[in-house]
């Protein structure tokens, strides 16, 4: 098996098939890409299995089917007791489900006769991730028996993605099997990552089965896991000449007095993650309560929208945040059009964020707007409740059947990256790039946790990281540091297990 954090691409179903197409073409017969990816889910059911147990396999008509029976001929030669079902009749199969039921050999009982009780491991290897419609009739009969198998503590492994999961959006169609683990072949789907197709597919396996690089080159896939290797080349280095200004200057929108402490956090995250300068941009009430809670994040007072754009004016801040705390409304919004507008003399880089996003609810349109009319790099990072609120009205964008879509849509709506958090963090760029969020820990999923992210955001981005990057390495580092606190996290803990994340990535 290979980490599937050095293999980022994603595929989606469709693409999958060309790449086996593409493979087939180029001199490798379809069977032999089978037997091997037979032979990786007999590999993974044996390490499930204690030695001599029971085995039962759910096959399938198609492809998937055509991979059970490849692994209930190799577990059968380990000697392993296998009990193999088929889903329709045995002659109706063709081309290499075919070749490779006639090579297992043994006895192929019919799906009315699934019962998996008393296995030690049920293999799923009944629709695979290009299922396009709702599972029904005995299919669904058979899924919701390995389900009922699954909940009384039972071992499910499926084969690609568990049966009833669509592979590209990760929808359940219907009833989907829920898998203690599912071992798929050459690149991760959407679905192996999107809510809820990633609750339903438990440990991910990733085998390699010979499908020839050139395949995915041709594809040019733009969809991505959200690991280092998506995005490390572009992470900032420090060099030997480098200085607190050559690392960038970060500002930060503190909220009034009573609620300061989200832009703090944010900005902690910010001169974390590598930003030479941050400051906070605080009202004149909040000036007492910044100072005494901040040393290294600087405090730059100011009063009023003029105040703000006084501070703008210092060319050197190439990266502003605003939103942590700021408050829903008028003010907030004229606070971003002055970021996203006012005038500079070098690149600049803005993050909208909660109380920002929010204050332009059902107005994406005058967002995109002042976007565009600087053209400054912009993400916007909304939560799920944000994100609706944001485009309400847009229901091409709303209506869209993946989180993955949506993301895509919105950012070409918008002309912004857009970091659509959640479980399943997508990041998407206005051209369609995207990463989703893998293995991101429900420990983040405490108050203050997305200041952090927007922090870290706002941080890379002063380094000079182009935004798509910013945004995916931020998500990951977020889940990173989460990961390498552990239990009873609380948000100011994710700045301070931040240098040993760095640590690990150099």
């Amino acid at each position: 098996m290979i980490d599937p954090a050095r293999c980022p691409e994603l595929l989606t179903p469709a693409e999958m098939g060309e790449a086996d197409r593409m493979t087939i073409a180029g001199g490798i017969p379809g069977i032999v890409l089978m037997e091997r990816a037979g032979a990786a889910v007999a590999d993974e059911a044996a390490r499930m299995a204690p030695s001599a147990g029971r085995i039962a396999i759910l096959c399938g008509p198609g492809g998937n089917g055509g991979d059970g029976f490849i692994a209930a001929r190799l577990l059968a030669e380990r000697g392993y007791r296998v009990e193999l079902n088929l889903l329709g009749a045995r002659e109706a199969l063709r081309g290499d489900p075919a070749l490779a039921a006639q090579r297992y050999g043994g006895s192929a009982a019919s799906a009315e006769a699934f019962d998996p009780d008393g296995a030690d491991v049920v293999v799923d290897a009944l629709y695979g991730a290009g299922l396009s419609r709702d599972v029904d009739g005995l299919a669904r009969v058979c899924i919701e028996a390995v389900n009922a198998f699954a909940s009384r503590g039972g071992s499910v492994l499926a084969v690609d993605v568990p049966s009833g999961i669509d592979g590209e959006t990760g929808a359940v169609r219907g009833v989907a099997v829920r898998a203690s683990a599912s071992v798929t072949f050459f690149r991760l789907k959407p679905g192996h990552l999107l809510l809820p197709g990633r609750e339903y597919c438990g440990r991910l396996a990733l085998a390699e089965i010979g499908i020839d690089a050139s395949a995915l080159a041709a594809m040019a896939p733009r969809t991505f896991l959200n690991a280092p290797a998506t995005w490390r080349g572009a992470f900032p280095r420090l060099e030997a000449g480098s200085h607190k200004y050559t690392r960038g200057s970060a500002l930060v929108l503190s909220g009034a007095e009573h609620r300061t402490g989200a832009a703090r956090m944010a900005a902690r995250a910010a001169l974390r993650v590598g930003a030479g300068l941050v400051a906070l941009a605080t009202p004149g009430g909040a000036i007492a309560v910044n100072s005494a809670h901040s040393t290294a994040v600087m405090i730059e007072p100011f009063n009023g929208l003029k105040g703000f754009a006084a501070l703008l004016a210092d060319s050197r801040r190439n990266a502003i945040l605003i939103g942590p705390g700021a408050g829903v409304g008028a003010t907030t919004r004229a606070l971003v059009e002055a970021a996203l507008t006012g005038k500079s003399d070098r690149p600049r880089s803005v993050v909208l964020d909660a109380d920002a996003l929010s204050s332009f609810a059902g107005d994406s349109a005058t967002l995109r707007e002042l976007i565009a009319k600087r053209g400054r790099a912009t993400i916007l990072t909304p939560h799920e409740g944000e994100f609706h609120r944001l485009f309400q009205g847009r229901d091409d964008i709303l209506s869209a059947p993946s989180k993955l879509a949506r993301a895509r849509l919105a950012a070409a709506a918008v002309g912004a990256v857009v970091v659509y958090k959640g479980a399943d963090s997508v990041v998407a760029a206005p051209d369609g790039l995207a990463s989703i969020g893998y293995d991101l820990p429900p420990t983040l999923a405490t108050a203050g946790s997305g200041d952090v992210l927007a922090g870290l955001i706002c941080g890379l981005l002063a380094q000079g990281m182009a935004a798509f990057e910013a945004a995916s390495a931020a998500v990951w580092l977020h889940g990173a540091c989460a990961r390498a606190f552990g239990p009873g996290l609380i948000a100011e803990d994710l700045p301070e297990a931040l240098p040993g994340v760095l640590r690990a990535l150099t």
